[in-house]
């Protein structure tokens, strides 16, 4: 039976079949007649309404041509947990397009984030994303706003792994001023930055307000980018209600020169600790 939502490791393995398949010059009929099923089995796997066995994925990978271990094992991966709905999708308060976000979150290598207000999710305290989540106009209770917050900081169990992903973060001044529940929750937070930094796989750049005007006023958002060739960038703009998700070249593009235009003006990784370090000093 088919998943009423896929989720996004099952679509990202779909498109991914779909790309080799087509790449390697094969019909779905081909397809079909190599795992001995109908030629609908294979249009419903590669429109992500039904999973793949792992023996059946690894049987069109060579037939596709595949050779690179390293993907077989990604895409193997992706098929095993291409069924788990994940964490996040357990709690019933989390919008489906937060469980897409966290699925990113997890598979990605490399996270490109500018954040012009609060600081990024992955670098919040518990009691700032608390205050945060508390700062909703419509009313949560106790153990909702606890849920939330535990979701929160779940997430950043990914820059805790082995092999955690590249993490390269702009905040704007405001994000280290901004009274978020109050200064001695600040000073927690601005010491949670300045650690958070020192880490090798993570780079912390603040953009101070003398910079004047730029083309992060429009907007925070989140570029995330994948080890495997064939999945292209995502941008996540997050919105009241939601978030929007772009994935064609033009608009990754667009968003990565725009990072690139934000890095070029913030202050340099020990300058910005520098600045965090001030911030906490003035509280």
């Amino acid at each position: 039976m088919s998943d009423a939502r896929p989720t996004v490791r099952r679509r990202r393995l779909a498109t991914t079949l779909v790309q080799l398949r087509e790449d390697a010059g094969k019909t779905p009929e081909d397809a079909a007649q190599r795992i001995g099923c109908h030629r609908t089995k294979i249009s419903r796997i590669e429109n992500a309404r039904l999973g793949i066995s792992l023996g059946e994925l690894r049987d069109l990978l060579t037939f596709y041509g595949v050779n690179d271990s390293a993907m077989v094992d990604e895409l193997v991966a992706l098929a095993r947990r291409g069924r788990e709905p994940g964490w996040v999708q357990r709690a019933s308060l989390v919008r489906p397009s937060y469980s897409d976000f966290v699925s990113y979150e997890e598979t990605t290598n490399y996270i490109r984030s500018f954040q012009n207000v609060l600081v990024a999710g992955l670098l919040q305290t518990p009691d700032y994303a608390r205050a945060v989540i508390q700062a909703r106009p419509s009313f949560l209770s106790k153990d909702e706003v606890d849920a939330l917050v535990t979701a929160r900081i779940k997430r950043q169990e990914v820059l805790d792994r082995t092999d955690p992903p590249r993490f390269c973060v702009i905040e704007c001044e405001a994000a280290l001023r901004v009274q978020v529940g109050g200064a001695k929750i600040m000073r927690q937070q601005l010491d949670r930055l300045t650690e958070m930094a020192e880490r090798p796989h993570i780079e912390l750049q603040v953009i101070p307000d003398r910079a004047g005007a730029h083309v992060g006023l429009m907007g925070s958002f989140v570029l995330f980018s994948f080890p495997t060739p064939t999945f292209s960038d995502v941008v996540c703009v997050e919105h009241r209600t939601g978030t929007l998700y772009m994935e064609t070249p033009e608009e990754t593009n667009e968003y990565s020169l725009i990072f690139d235009s934000l890095r070029s003006i913030a202050l340099s990784p020990a300058d910005s600790l520098d600045m965090i370090a001030r911030a906490r000093q003035e509280l």
